[in-house]
């Protein structure tokens, strides 16, 4: 029940999760609805290309800011120079913070102007600063165009897990979540495959394909419903509308609360490997001692996270059956713990680059975590305060993780990143804990009680 000091529940009445038939969600895939079909695609799609917008620098992140150094400082500056390190890592950062602060501003306006509106709104921004990124000259006007990049990116992340939760049946959610993070995998997956093609080209070529999202706008303003649980809410809306500031009103105050924690804390180790991981890789001394040039350095960083989106892929699956067997908040503090013993026994001393390379695919099976959110998050929030709740609680973590990918930098000596990714993933511990506190989502504890 809500707090009756609650301005959202007062407003907002809770609808079906999902168009139903004979007063019952759709049981079967034949039964889902030409409007729910559409909307799953369209969310589908605009996270595998969030994904392939995401990653096209972490790949050539060393090499490019060194080449940007190099032309901006008028001498030749290496890719295991102290500054690379920096500037490299400092160019993430602002990623993730642009990420929090998208989630939170494209979730406000999900939730004002409807999110199938708002998710072409996130997925033009994010593919229109991937393609300008071509065009940077310095540090610091990629930094600029990956921080717009991402403001598209973390939008889209909590525009399209509402659509999902609002429009497809409830007692689905952790493989709908499992789906829709495998999307983002293959969307890595797809920018790897670029990376690897593209290894003779100019580094910065990779960042075109990045534009290739835009075309997806054209179909979702045309073919995609707004859901019709978020119209009912905005009718019965009569008083003023919810405010970011409510999030930390009445009952809904223990739920942002925990749930940021939980995000900051796991983004931060997690966004530490994804960034650190490749860089280590890449400056392994086994592959200066063979001798490899940079084209196959690259090719070898490609492969490895094609490996740890495909085991991320899988991991999808398992933390769905383990959320569906236990619960979420047990599901993700297993996942998060998984996460930590898998990242200290990879990097607690220093291991062979081929063994390294297969100890990459158990991390990425832990990554599975994050699939867990993606329906978790939004049916814990009250219908008009939904993609609010979901993209600030889930993207105020990336301010932390933004810091957490410099500071834990700091640790590393040049052209060897262990240190870094193995203090990070102390991290994991605090956040694993901190989810035994969550709550379930309110519409599927009310569901089952009714069950029994």
């Amino acid at each position: 029940m809500h707090d009756p000091q609650d301005p959202v529940a007062a407003d907002a009445p809770q609808a079906t999760a999902a168009p139903v038939r004979d007063g019952r969600e759709a049981t079967r895939l034949r039964d889902i609805s030409p409007q729910q079909w559409r909307s799953g695609i369209a969310a589908w799609l605009g996270w595998l290309f969030d994904g392939l917008d995401m990653h096209l620098y972490t790949v050539v992140a060393t090499p490019f800011v060194a080449l940007l150094l190099t032309n901006e400082l008028g001498r030749e500056i290496g890719e295991k120079h102290e500054s690379v390190r920096y500037y490299g890592s400092l160019i993430q950062a602002s990623f993730l913070v642009g990420w929090a602060l998208g989630g939170g501003f494209f979730g406000r306006i999900g939730d004002r102007i409807g999110r199938a509106r708002a998710l072409s709104l996130t997925i033009l921004t994010y593919a229109c600063f991937t393609g300008l990124s071509f065009f940077a000259q310095t540090w610091w006007q990629l930094m600029i165009y990956r921080f717009l990049a991402a403001l598209g990116i973390g939008g889209e992340w909590a525009v399209g897990a509402a659509l999902l939760s609002e429009t497809w049946p409830k007692r689905w959610r952790p493989w709908i979540a499992a789906t829709l993070q495998s999307a983002v995998n293959i969307g890595v997956m797809l920018a790897m495959v670029a990376t690897y093609v593209m290894a003779a080209l100019p580094k910065r070529s990779v960042f075109l394909v990045g534009i290739v999202p835009a075309l997806l706008v054209f179909w979702i303003r045309r073919a995609v419903p707004e859901p019709e649980e978020w119209q009912t809410a905005r009718k019965h809306a009569v008083r003023v509308e919810p405010r970011i500031r409510d999030l930390f009103l009445g009952s809904v105050r223990r739920t942002t609360v925990l749930t940021i924690l939980v995000c900051a804390l796991s983004l931060s180790a997690h966004w530490a490997f994804m960034y650190w991981f490749l860089q280590h890789l890449r400056n392994h001394p086994d592959l200066d001692l063979a001798g490899w040039t940079d084209q196959e350095k690259q090719q070898l960083a490609s492969l490895a996270m094609v490996l740890v989106m495909v085991a991320s892929v899988c991991g999808n699956f398992v933390a769905g059956g383990i959320a569906k067997l236990f619960g979420y908040r047990r599901s993700i503090a297993w996942m998060c713990l998984c996460y930590f013993v898998a990242m200290f026994l990879t990097y607690r001393a220093e291991l062979g680059y081929s063994v390294l390379f297969w100890c990459l695919g158990a991390i990425g099976v832990c990554q599975g975590v994050f699939g867990l959110f993606t329906m978790y998050l939004p049916p814990l929030f009250p219908t008009l305060l939904r993609t609010t709740g979901a993209g600030f609680c889930y993207n105020i973590g990336r301010l932390v993780a933004a810091g957490g990918t410099v500071l834990f930098g700091m640790f590393s000596k040049v052209g060897d990143h262990r240190p870094a990714l193995l203090y990070a993933s102390f991290v994991f511990l605090p956040a694993a804990a901190v989810a035994l506190l969550l709550p379930e989502p309110p519409d599927e504890t009310r569901a089952r009680a009714g069950a029994d």
